[in-house]
């Protein structure tokens, strides 16, 4: 049976009608409110980015109330598989839904560069992928649609990542005119170790920043071994959207090694990362995506860690040891013994997005509800 969307939502007329000085709490896995005010409210929206809960499998709708749960003002739907259909009066339709809940819908897929080990022809040739998904951000009034170049394996590969920036770049100009005229920027992500913020800088350059932008994701940033706050000042005049995490960095045998977090829970300064990113990305809204629990290595002294950055820049590699200095060891993430895997890290992932949520709401003062 079709839902039926009412006028207003209770979401919508708490919204209304809210006093000045609302806290949050947890409660019954998500978040109710409290008497303590957030400080230093920053005017900034706040939202999740689907990823932090895909071992839930939830489709858009259940996205969409979840968000509400939330009571986050913005919903991150960073991939096509959440979608049961692609056609207009769908996603329209999924549209209302999020407005009727006060939810703004930002878009994302994967990989639109063709030579990429990440490519996947799920949705067509890059260029099919590219326009499928500026006609489905119009269609949802998302003014962004993420993509990505792909990984850190893209960086060892023939001509190295400046023949994939070039690839990718090629894509997007061919798809200029649909961006333009659909009103949606493509965003593209530093994402899984591919670029750094200057490399990421010089795609958008290439192929025009009237319509291409950043999807600024911090912890991805240390993985190319960037302080996220050096990053975000690359990288801030060109955000258009976000994907956001804190991140655990310390000293290990081979370089550094870093996990990704729940938000406060990290080595970065995420007030001054904050107070930088509202200066720098006005209008923006913030998406947290916890990726949490593992443990990476970046063995920076090791030779061969440096063949896939023949044009690394000392500046970059001095600000991360700064920051690992700072750090101690973690253990990696393990479910309590006995219980099924599947289901504890479900648990495990809603506990780390509504933690996160609470805490930008509570002590970064982020969030319009």
């Amino acid at each position: 049976m079709k839902p039926k969307f009412p006028s207003i939502t209770r979401r919508a007329f708490v919204k209304s009608v809210a006093v000045a000085g609302t806290g949050l709490a947890v409660g019954s896995g998500a978040l109710a409110r409290n008497s303590a005010p957030a400080p230093n409210r920053r005017n900034v929206k706040l939202g999740l980015d689907n990823f932090s809960v895909r071992a839930l499998g939830w489709k858009v709708p259940r996205l969409i109330d979840y968000a509400a749960e939330l009571k986050t003002d913005s919903l991150f739907i960073t991939d096509l598989y959440a979608f049961e259909k692609f056609d207009d009066d769908y996603l329209r339709d999924l549209r209302k839904r999020a407005a009727d809940q006060g939810l703004q819908i930002h878009l994302g897929s994967w990989s639109i560069c063709p030579s990429s080990k990440a490519f996947k022809k799920d949705w067509g040739t890059a260029e099919e992928h590219l326009r499928l998904g500026i006609r489905m951000a119009k269609a949802l009034g998302s003014p962004v649609f993420r993509v990505v170049l792909g990984t850190g394996e893209d960086r060892l590969t023939e001509g190295g990542i400046e023949a994939r920036i070039a690839d990718t770049v090629h894509v997007c100009r061919a798809c200029r005119s649909q961006a333009m005229d659909a009103g949606v920027k493509i965003a593209v992500e530093n994402h899984a170790g591919d670029m750094q913020a200057w490399e990421l800088v010089t795609l958008i350059e290439a192929a025009g920043k009237d319509y291409v932008g950043a999807n600024i994701d911090s912890g991805n940033a240390c993985w190319t071994f960037e302080d996220p706050l050096s990053n975000l000042e690359i990288l801030g005049p060109y955000v258009v959207t976000s994907s956001l995490r804190d991140s655990a960095v310390w000293e290990s045998a081979n370089g550094a090694t870093v996990q990704w977090t729940a938000m406060g829970e990290g080595t970065v300064d995420e007030k001054g990362y904050f107070e930088k990113f509202a200066a720098l990305c006005p209008g923006v809204p913030v998406h947290i995506e916890t990726i949490s629990g593992f443990n990476r290595e970046l063995a920076y002294f090791k030779k061969d860690f440096w063949k896939a950055w023949p044009k690394a820049r000392a500046e970059d590699l001095a600000k991360f040891i700064a920051l690992a200095k700072r750090g101690k060891p973690r253990e990696p993430w393990q479910p309590p013994a006995g219980k099924d895997r599947k289901l504890a890290e479900q648990e495990f992932q809603k506990d780390q997005i509504e933690r996160s949520i609470r805490y930008c709401k509570e002590v970064l003062g982020l969030g319009l509800s």
